[in-house]
């Protein structure tokens, strides 16, 4: 079973070197991510996918630590990603 970073390293190389998925995947990512790691995403998840450009760079902070791990679970729908996953919505 790949780790969430595998996930994401396979997905990001996909994009990299396939420019019909890297489009499919900004134009739609949950479809994108669903037909590629063969899993159905919750409509609860919200994914958004964004292109770095050399103007442009993004940072991702993590949930805020004064929320606890069923106030992450409320937050997040209770889902996980793999359903996607098995390693919950603030390891994606």
């Amino acid at each position: 079973m790949e780790t969430p970073k595998e996930v994401r390293t396979r997905i990001v190389e996909k994009a990299t070197g396939d420019a019909e998925f890297r489009a499919r995947l900004l134009g739609d990512p949950k479809g994108a991510l669903e037909e590629e790691l063969g899993v159905a995403i919750p409509a609860s998840l919200s994914i958004e996918v964004h292109e770095e450009s050399g103007a442009t760079a993004h940072l991702v902070l993590p949930p805020d630590s004064k929320l606890g791990e069923s106030d992450l679970r409320a937050v997040a729908g209770g889902t996980t990603v793999g359903d996607i996953g098995k390693w919950g919505v603030q390891n994606w």
